[in-house]
């Protein structure tokens, strides 16, 4: 019988003390006397936030089919937990077998958003792991991060041992193999991350060199180790169909972000929208195969009890089985009380037609994703939808018994004019006339159009990472612009308008594309308290300005200029296949408010090609 980290007396004062207990359904145990690594896989956030999390999922699984490999599972403590864990001296620990992280080979930390870089720092400190990879000795595990974040790896180069660079199904049990060859052999520490730095995909910061001009940009970055390469070459699974899937995913204790099954059904996206980190990083477009699918459905809604099944994908609609696939789970599970989540779909007339099998329209509400107002903003961004496109979903939508509609718009973007800004409530309020064209008969009570708009970060890796940005305040104002602009509208009442946080956005920005620099500044920020910086209820925008100003990092250098042309960038030695110079071709295309067809419209030469496969290849089949 396994011992709990926990005390009764410590689990009654705590809130939710589900998240730390462990014993879920399907999660996995072993004897850690018959395993030769020990792995605690970590999402830093709340333990709802993580169990929602797919990639944890696919390697826990992935991990835990090895029989010399035990995965275990942890997660942020929350800051009651926090508190306590610091006051007593508990030592952070896994859920599974409830031991020390400290013990573990390994911490593998899934790096999904920039706000949450203070938790790591949290998941370390409170592992009782020295947070700087140059003070760990042999007793330390190798803390090893992967997920998107991970293509700029700079701001957090000082905390990780290695970076994993892409998708984690490829060239896991290469490393794993060599730690277990590394830890018969005696070696030192630095040796095996000698080892590691020669597997492709991986990056080993302590290995690099970076120099700075007199300005403040990048001058250089080199390797300063043999075994280090001078470009790191990210790791994609070109094979989707028949890499792991977790047929038995963990069953959380408490209600969860996502409680659902979730079917992956392709990775990439074809589109090409120029702000959009993941489309570019996950090129090239691969589908799952759809009889596979099908499996996979009925295995996971078995093995987990879940009432909800969601497709995921960067682009639903583009996933060439899709009617197939909807027409399956709808036969296969009408009976059976099985709800079917269809998230990122265009508004056409199959997905209404779809939805409307497996919504309570009544309650349901619809989801498009303008990102902007104007048809000139939408062409600078390449979204590849006119208003045309956006009124006919409306009105096919409305007719079909909808009157909930929300639209997501994003504010900031380069170019941006108030003429830009103000078309975002515009379109808003011919969304909503074109439902008060309907016959009153024919309607379904008053019409809800929802509009949201998050503020622009350029990212690594998009054609708008030369972009600026603008100030907190300013942001601040052009949500006022376009609130005004909203009640100045016929329908006003029936529009609602809301605006993400400004201030998060500004330090979102200095993360996404910062340098080394960066790290000093989390790092203060830590120490001055902040954590859980994406829940609104503990940010703390003032602890980030006094650390800023605490370590002299100068916000707007990182923020407020547009990059030069030739500017080195501290994420340039990765090699996604998409090539700089078709980002910057992309970049131009944007200025001059030129469109790119999608990928399989027309190959832009991109790069992705190179990786061998998927929809760079269909064509060829």
């Amino acid at each position: 019988m396994r011992k709990l980290a926990l005390n009764d007396e410590i689990l009654l004062k705590i809130e939710k003390p589900a998240r730390y207990i462990g014993g879920e359904v399907n999660s996995v145990m072993k004897d850690p006397e018959s395993v030769d690594i020990r792995f605690a896989m970590c999402f830093p956030d709340a333990y709802e936030i993580g169990m929602s999390h797919l990639g944890i999922q696919i390697l826990y699984d992935m991990f835990n089919r090895r029989e010399d490999v035990w995965c275990e599972r942890v997660y942020s403590p929350w800051v009651d937990l926090d508190k306590v864990l610091r006051e007593e001296k508990i030592p952070l620990f896994a859920l599974e077998s409830q031991d020390p992280v400290r013990e573990f080979d390994f911490l593998g930390i899934t790096i999904q958003f920039e706000m949450c870089y203070t938790n790591i720092l949290q998941i370390l400190e409170l592992s009782q792991i020295p947070l700087h990879a140059k003070d760990r000795t042999q007793e330390d595990p190798i803390v090893i991060g992967g997920g998107p974040c991970t293509y700029n790896p700079e701001p957090l180069a000082d905390f990780f041992d290695i970076f994993y660079i892409g998708e984690g199904e490829t060239v896991y049990d290469e490393l794993l193999d060599s730690y277990k060859e590394w830890k018969a052999s005696g070696k030192t520490r630095r040796e095996f991350l000698e080892r590691a730095a020669q597997i492709e995909g991986l990056y080993v910061p302590q290995f690099y060199d970076v120099s700075y001009h007199e300005d403040g940009t990048l001058k250089s970055f080199t390797p300063n180790n043999v075994h280090a390469p001078e470009t790191v070459r990210k790791q994609v699974v070109m094979d989707v169909t028949d890499c792991p899937y977790p047929m038995k995913p963990v069953v959380p204790f408490i209600k969860a972000t996502q409680d659902r099954v979730v079917l992956e059904i392709q990775r990439g996206c074809i589109r090409g929208c120029r702000f959009c980190q993941a489309g570019m990083i996950y090129r090239p477009t691969r589908e799952r195969d759809v009889e596979q699918l099908k499996e996979y459905a009925r295995a996971m809604l078995k093995n987990t009890g879940h009432e909800e099944i969601s497709l995921s994908s960067l682009s639903s609609s583009d996933y060439s089985k899709l009617k197939e696939l909807v027409t399956f789970l709808i036969e296969e599970f009408k009976d059976k009380g099985i709800n079917i989540s269809l998230p990122s779909l265009r508004i056409d007339a199959f997905s209404l037609d779809v939805m409307s099998k497996v919504q309570d329209i009544r309650k349901s509400s619809l989801t498009f994703a303008p990102e902007a107002g104007s048809q000139r903003m939408r062409n600078v961004i390449n979204k590849g939808l006119t208003e045309e496109d956006i009124l006919d979903g409306a009105g096919q939508a409305f007719e079909g018994g909808w009157n909930k509609v929300k639209l997501y718009f994003m504010l900031g973007l380069p170019t941006e004019t108030e003429e830009d800004m103000r078309e975002i409530a515009r379109l808003s309020d011919r969304v909503a006339r074109r439902y008060y064209e309907i016959p009153k008969e024919n309607r379904n009570g008053k019409c809800q159009i929802t509009a949201s708009s998050s503020f622009f970060v350029p990212k690594p890796f998009t054609p708008f990472q030369w972009a600026s940005m603008v100030p907190a305040e300013e942001y601040t104002r052009r949500a006022s612009i376009v609130k005004e602009e909203f009640q100045a509208q016929l329908n006003r009442k029936s529009l609602k308008y809301n605006w993400h946080d400004a201030q998060t956005t500004v330090l979102e920005g200095v993360m996404a594309r910062g340098d080394r620099r960066v790290g000093a500044v989390i790092e203060e920020a830590y120490r001055l308290g902040c954590l859980f910086d994406s829940w609104t209820e503990t940010f703390d925008y003032s602890r980030w300005m006094e650390a800023f100003e605490h370590t002299g990092v100068d916000i707007s250098f990182y923020n407020l200029r547009e990059r030069g042309k030739d500017e080195l960038f501290p994420w340039d030695f990765i090699d996604i296949g998409v090539s700089r110079a078709f980002l910057r071709r992309e970049w131009e295309r944007a200025m001059e408010g030129t469109v790119t067809p999608n990928c399989r419209m027309q190959c832009s030469g991109c790069g992705a090609a190179s990786f061998g496969g998927g929809v760079c290849y269909e064509s060829k089949n």
